[in-house]
């Protein structure tokens, strides 16, 4: 079998050497974020604080390797953060009783809703996915569609309300301490990225997904079940988009139909800056998490120094700007 496209024009080491680099360099300013904010704020280097960061790198770590699915195949979801308000609200309506009424088994509750916020997810990769391969309709259209209809049911199956009286038992099982102190959420994200690692590097999928942003011709020609591949992309990035949204139902203790709003541009922004490539076919898990980090360190510390909401939003901007020029830095010199 021929090796990957993705080093099929130059060495492996010539075309990494540019994204070592940078990564390298986005460890370096998560370090002097950290001193930085330090010496404005001397609580940004506590240990608590320090958990609380890895904490909110945890959730944004899952959102920003689901993006890594499709960005691996040369598309991005922009339906993200409305799935993950669609799957929050579905869940928490199901886990307060309905359809099953509301004096059912706490725990026969918290599985109902559980399987109805997956199910949620998987709806709308299968519909990204299909419409994407089989339709043929371009992913930022099919996306951009998907985004407002979840976010259409979200607020029309919650009346634009969040919904309350979740069982205490769902908030224990997926936001708290776990094993050791160790909080729940960032042994889950370490799980999930864990998973999807192994997924990517080692089956055949995973590196049907490299061979198809690499090189989609080639792909073709190889034999590769493209049209599979890509909806399974898809799914695969809903799939993890709804566990997010069940963790962040669980920490905010109810469904909320403007949950993911905020979430896509830090998502695809932590994806790139850790080193995925917009143009497909580079990119790893370990890359997304390292973005995740960046992300979170930075509005961890802009919290805490107690700089102005809108101007964070500025900031925010301005580091999407920068992760699409170091993407293209990284691509000019491959």
């Amino acid at each position: 079998m021929t090796s990957m496209p993705v080093a099929a024009n130059a060495p492996h080491r010539l075309r990494q050497s540019p994204r070592v680099l940078a990564q390298f360099m986005i460890a370096i300013l998560i370090v002097a974020m950290l001193a930085g904010f330090s010496m404005l704020e001397p609580n940004v280097r506590s240990p608590r604080n320090l958990l609380n960061i890895a904490v909110q790198a945890s959730y944004l770590a899952i959102f920003a390797t689901a993006q890594m699915l499709v960005i691996l195949t040369r598309g991005f979801d922009l339906s993200l953060g409305s799935c993950v308000s669609a799957v929050s609200v579905v869940a928490a309506l199901v886990m307060t009783g309905t359809g099953l009424g509301a004096d059912a088994p706490p725990g026969l509750l918290i599985a109902a809703g559980l399987a109805a916020g997956l199910g949620t997810g998987l709806a709308v990769g299968l519909f990204n996915g299909i419409c994407t391969t089989w339709l043929r309709v371009n992913p930022f259209i099919v996306t951009l569609g998907s985004l407002n209809i979840a976010f259409g049911v979200a607020s029309i199956v919650s009346d634009g309300r969040p919904v309350f009286d979740l069982p205490e038992a769902f908030s224990a099982l997926v936001y708290g301490p776990g094993p050791a102190g160790i909080p729940i959420p960032l042994i889950i994200a370490v799980a999930l990225c864990l998973l999807v690692h192994v997924i990517a590097t080692y089956t055949v999928f995973g590196r049907s997904l490299y061979l198809i942003g690499g090189n989609p011709r080639a792909a073709a020609v190889a034999g590769v079940a493209t049209r599979r591949t890509l909806v399974l992309a898809y799914v695969g990035a809903s799939l993890l988009a709804a566990v997010g949204a069940i963790m962040l139902t669980g920490r905010t203790g109810s469904g909320e139909p403007n949950l993911g709003g905020s979430l896509l541009l830090p998502s695809i922004a932590a994806a790139v800056i850790g080193g995925l490539s917009l143009l497909g076919g580079i990119g790893k898990v370990a890359h997304a998490v390292l973005g995740a980090l960046f992300i979170a360190v930075l509005s961890n510390g802009m919290n805490l120094v107690r700089v102005d909401g809108y101007v964070q939003d500025i900031v925010l901007g301005a580091v999407i700007v920068f992760a699409v020029f170091l993407d293209r830095f990284r691509a000019a010199r491959i």
